[in-house]
């Protein structure tokens, strides 16, 4: 199934994130800047990032570039790194491949430039993907490179004319959505980056088997105690704050809900799901709660 995605730059201005998602959004490509110098960085990648995250969406990243050779490929991929360095996508982190200076050098060249930039993402964790339109895709881009990398192709039509395989579908420039002000693109996924990357351990997301234990002790299934009841008063904050989906009961006993909400804070804070809760969970979630 189609998963509903929009993509956004400092030209969309402020946007309501919570609108978006209230919409049906289930995620945002956020453009981080362009070409190879810092002060490229988009205005409002920050905002758009923290915002998209606070409101639960998943998040990706297209870098527009301009290199005119593989050096400043690699350049433009190294002040797109520095943007991103902190943060945690869901999605793939995407060379945006536009101008005709770059398709007018031809497929050798076009390839080369985005083997270099995906390719210096890649030596550091992040999955990489090319986002261009399908004319130019299937004049100057080999296949080779097409299937190699995430592929996300623009065409703004009923359907896209593509018959390679590719991950997602750039579908309208002129898209209406709630919480943004104007036009905004509009695409369809249909492969579950999420769990690809969050799985693989790419963009800030580290392995499962990878992941370090909190506690070894305390607090667990079936205990019951003030202290149980007492921990149960800082995740019904969390709760409130969007971290926790499952329910648990106001009492004294750790039970079956307490154990998954423990677990997704677990999970929220990058540490292994082992359903203890022991002052070292505690001390963190009283920390992430101020």
């Amino acid at each position: 199934m189609a998963v509903k995605l929009i993509d956004v730059s400092e030209w969309q201005g402020n946007i309501d994130y919570e609108k978006v998602k209230a919409s049906g959004i289930k995620g945002v490509i956020i453009r981080a800047g362009y070409g190879k110098y810092d002060y490229q960085k988009d205005k409002f990648f920050e905002s758009n990032y923290t915002k998209a995250k606070a409101a639960g969406l998943d998040c990706g990243v297209y870098w527009y570039s301009y290199a005119d050779s593989t050096a400043s490929a690699i350049e433009e991929a190294n002040v797109c790194m520095k943007a991103l360095k902190g943060k945690k996508f869901e999605y793939p982190i995407y060379f945006d491949l536009e101008e005709q200076s770059q398709f007018s050098r031809g497929r050798a060249f076009c390839d080369s430039i985005v083997k270099a930039f995906c390719g210096e993402l890649e030596k550091h964790g992040y999955f990489a993907g090319l986002y261009i339109s399908r004319s130019p895709l299937q004049t100057y881009i080999s296949t080779d490179v097409a299937n190699r990398y995430a592929l996300w192709v623009a065409e703004y039509a009923s359907k896209l004319n593509y018959n390679g395989s590719y991950g997602m579908w750039q579908y309208s420039s002129t898209g209406r959505v709630n919480g943004i002000n104007g036009n905004v693109d509009m695409d369809e996924c249909y492969v579950d980056y999420p769990k690809i990357i969050k799985e693989g351990g790419f963009n800030g997301y580290t392995k499962a088997s990878q992941l370090k234990i909190l506690d070894t002790a305390g607090m667990k299934y079936n205990d019951k105690s003030i202290a149980v009841l007492a921990l149960k008063q800082l995740m019904y904050i969390a709760k409130a704050k969007g971290w926790i989906k499952s329910n648990f009961k106001n009492d004294y006993g750790f039970g079956d809900g307490t154990q998954a909400a423990v677990n997704e804070l677990l999970k929220r804070f990058g540490y292994k799901q082992n359903g203890i809760a022991g002052d070292n969970f505690v001390k963190l979630l009283g920390e992430k709660l101020k």
